[in-house]
């Protein structure tokens, strides 16, 4: 005779739960999240725009290194072009500012959107994962602000002697703007291959088969970040990134055997005969 175990008890804190949402509930809930990020955004932009000064004096430190070497102050400095370059540039800082500023509520709202219907342990995750991309961002950041005076100096070595260094205000920022944000995303994308991990969608095992395609992206993202002279820096820069690579699969094969050892504890036991 064989007898049926017990039903299988679904665990409530499953990512495996249906969570699906009609076309037009994505649409509201893809408005109200975007109205947050919007008005964050905002906010931030507001206070950003009262502490460009500071900012300014912080990023330009690497021009006066470089004037300082040289021993003429007038033959190295920030040029603005146009009458209205000085505001455009402070505008556009406003704008980069306020995206770091608003960066926990923004990251919040995407990551909430992307896997909607969150468990009480999903919002652990997330917060988790909030906690651990902002600081991993301006970690990064700081890692290109640490770096910049080197580039920069480097860059100003290539500058024929009696020559003059005016470097464009706009293009200066393009430069300091484009170093900062792609270190800070490179250091915070280990971080979305955790959560990816944790809402089901990737493996670990996956994730480590994509080293290959990691060294290349990372080399590729480190040259782009900086000047071609500068080898090491690149190097450094794309090393840092396949340890956080690395660390990010080593996690996630973690998670990946502490759910395969509590789905087998819900699973029933064997019938008998």
């Amino acid at each position: 005779m064989v007898t049926a175990g017990p039903p299988r008890v679904e665990d409530p804190d499953s990512p495996r739960r249906d969570k699906r949402m009609s076309l037009g509930a994505h649409l509201v809930e893809l408005k109200k999240r975007a109205i947050i990020s919007a008005i964050a955004l905002v906010v931030g932009m507001i206070v950003a725009f009262v502490i460009t000064d500071p900012v300014i004096t912080l990023i330009t430190e690497p021009i006066r290194l470089v004037a300082e070497e040289r021993g003429d102050q007038s033959q190295v400095e920030l040029m603005f072009s146009t009458v209205s370059s000085g505001f455009d540039l402070r505008l556009r800082m406003s704008i980069a500012i306020g995206l770091l500023l608003s960066a926990p509520i923004w990251i919040w709202q995407a990551w909430a959107f992307i896997v909607p219907g969150l468990t009480r342990k999903e919002i652990r995750y997330t917060i988790g994962f909030v906690a651990a991309a902002v600081p991993l961002f301006f970690l990064g950041a700081a890692t290109g602000l640490f770096v910049m005076p080197n580039i920069v100096k480097l860059m100003a070595g290539f500058v024929p002697e009696g020559a003059a260094a005016f470097y464009d205000a706009s293009y200066y920022y393009d430069f300091v703007f484009k170093l900062l944000l792609f270190v800070g995303v490179a250091y915070v994308l280990p971080v979305f291959l955790v959560a990816l991990n944790l809402a089901g969608i990737m493996s670990g095992k996956a994730i480590l088969k994509g080293w290959r395609v990691a060294i290349i992206v990372s080399v590729v993202f480190a040259a782009i970040a900086t000047p071609p002279a500068d080898v090491a820096t690149t190097f450094l820069l794309a090393a840092i990134m396949m340890v956080l690579f690395f660390s990010a699969a080593g996690i996630s094969m973690l998670f990946d055997r502490r759910r395969r050892k509590r789905d087998a504890k819900l699973l029933p036991p064997e019938p008998s005969a």
